[in-house]
């Protein structure tokens, strides 16, 4: 399994960066996990669109989906010209229902399955999640705590990988992530934001902690405010965390 950085800023981007978007390559498939703002540009540097299997998306926020609308024209296109059989699958909460609605009517582009309608699971922790098979993989969806309906992400295949998604701190996360050999988690800002994103985002050192709780191997923080520096973040998630964790690097490739 192999993740590579598309995006890691927001809301907006740094000059020459995106959004979040990550592709999540494994059991022969090629996800799109979010598809913020420059994260399709970035994707087309890495492989040809019309070979994406499918999009995962955990919030209907701007900087986490807005790619979806000219991925959307990329698909008709290719499909137009024979180049493309069939339409992309979507996997998106169905809230906020305007946003959700939009999306479900361009049905030559999309197929959408909203994460609320998938079948609910019990993990050994008493987590409460949302499973989907899809080909070897199996990804589990932990409701988050956020500004609109959202959730954390869980992706086992041959290793585990877990995506914090936009979160504040919950015991969700911390189950959701126990064990993961990747956890890939948010640090939306400094130890001073703290007030501030207290509702919907984690600090980097909440960050830490939560990787250090969980018993994550490896910790790599995405989701930067970008008039910070990711080193700064850095060293308050490794506080926290108890031994490095790593920024992640736009167009860098890491293996799970």
């Amino acid at each position: 399994m192999e993740i590579i950085v598309l995006g890691c800023w927001a809301p907006y981007p740094k000059g020459g960066g995106a959004c979040s978007g990550y592709l999540l390559r494994a059991g022969g498939l090629n996800i799109l996990l979010e598809a913020g703002n420059g994260s399709l540009s970035r994707l087309r540097e890495f492989m040809d669109f019309r070979l994406l299997d499918g999009v995962i998306i955990t919030h209907l926020h701007h900087d986490h989906y807005l790619d979806l609308f000219p991925l959307r024209h990329a698909v008709e296109g290719a499909r137009r010209e024979g180049e493309r059989t069939g339409p992309v699958k979507l996997v998106v909460p169905s809230f906020p229902e305007q946003a959700y609605q939009e999306l479900v009517g361009y049905k030559d582009a999309y197929e959408v399955t909203a994460i609320e309608s998938l079948a609910g699971e019990t993990l050994d922790s008493g987590l409460q999640v949302q499973r989907l098979d899809w080909a070897n993989l199996v990804f589990h969806f932990a409701s988050a705590r956020h500004s609109v309906p959202a959730y954390s992400v869980a992706v086992q295949g041959e290793g585990r990988f877990v995506f914090s998604g936009d979160t504040a701190r919950t015991e969700n996360i911390a189950r959701l992530a126990a064990g993961a050999d990747l956890f890939l988690c948010e640090a939306s800002g400094l130890d001073s934001d703290a007030q501030y994103l207290r509702d919907s985002h984690l600090t980097a050192r909440q960050a830490g902690e939560i990787a250090g709780q969980a018993g994550v191997k490896h910790l790599l923080l995405t989701h930067f405010w970008p008039e910070y520096e990711p080193a700064e973040l850095c060293r308050q998630a490794t506080d926290g965390f108890g031994k490095p964790a790593l920024a992640a690097v736009e167009r860098e490739i890491y293996q799970v």
